[in-house]
């Protein structure tokens, strides 16, 4: 596990050239954000691109190190033994089935609220020049206002970072090495990788669903971890009955 592989080299050496440019390209890093994170497709700053290379932008250096550890950790020896183009498979599919479950959950917290306020009679386009300003404008009620509050986070929500790729790394980590021990750096307890990765996907999908954090700061995008988590599991579990023989990987 000590071996840093060439793909989880080159992929490190992306995400720190977007960190360092995120923190000297603008005023108050917000070019690169506003270019580059991936945004609510019904806000305005929403680009196609941002699918992809949100997962190559980190919102501190605490979470580029930790993600970037992960990706040392977990991502070199299921590149070893999967090849880079297998690894890239996981840990793309992983980043796109995580932006796709976390932003189909903003959409169910955003649509119901939007729909309301449609059918109370505000238009598309002064319910968007509302959320956008961050204020009200005159002549709603407090309804109105309330429904606007609800769905404000949803519209300004930001991701970033390789979280969700990662996770699908580390439940193809634990397809392949169930019975490894791992352990929270805050939390020095071994637990077997079949037990410690389902219970890390667990609390993410309680803290998605309750909004109370247990191990990550309360702006997490948990259900990208979810996302990733799930899609990396099952990319590994039809790869693991369709495509390789007698219990082999590669």
């Amino acid at each position: 596990m000590m071996r840093l592989t060439e793909t989880v080299k080159q992929l490190i050496i992306i995400n720190v050239i977007m960190f360092v440019g995120t923190i000297a390209v603008g005023s108050n890093n917000s070019m690169f954000y506003d270019w580059f994170a991936m945004h609510f497709p019904k806000n305005d700053a929403f680009e196609p691109w941002q699918i992809l290379t949100h997962m190559f932008m980190h919102g501190g250096f605490m979470h580029i190190l930790f993600n970037m550890f992960a990706l040392w950790m977990f991502g070199s020896p299921v590149e070893q033994v999967l090849g880079p183009k297998r690894f890239l498979f996981v840990y793309f599919s992983a980043g796109l089935g995580a932006v796709a479950l976390q932003t189909a959950y903003y959409y169910f917290q955003f649509i119901p609220d939007y729909n309301a306020l449609l059918d109370s009679g505000l238009s598309s386009e002064s319910i968007k020049n509302m959320l956008t300003r961050g204020q009200t404008s005159g002549g709603i009620t407090q309804v109105q206002i309330d429904q606007l509050r609800h769905i404000f986070p949803a519209y300004s929500a930001v991701m970033v970072g390789a979280s969700g790729c990662i996770m699908g790394i580390l439940a193809a980590f634990g397809m392949m090495n169930p019975e490894a021990r791992l352990m929270l750096i805050f939390l020095p307890i071994p637990i077997k990788a079949k037990y410690f990765i389902p219970g890390i996907i667990i609390l993410d999908l309680i803290s998605g669903i309750t909004g109370q954090s247990f191990f990550s700061p309360s702006n997490t995008a948990y259900m990208a971890h979810v996302g990733g988590a799930v899609i990396g599991f099952f990319v590994m579990w039809y790869w693991k009955k369709n495509q390789f023989n007698n219990n082999r990987w590669y």
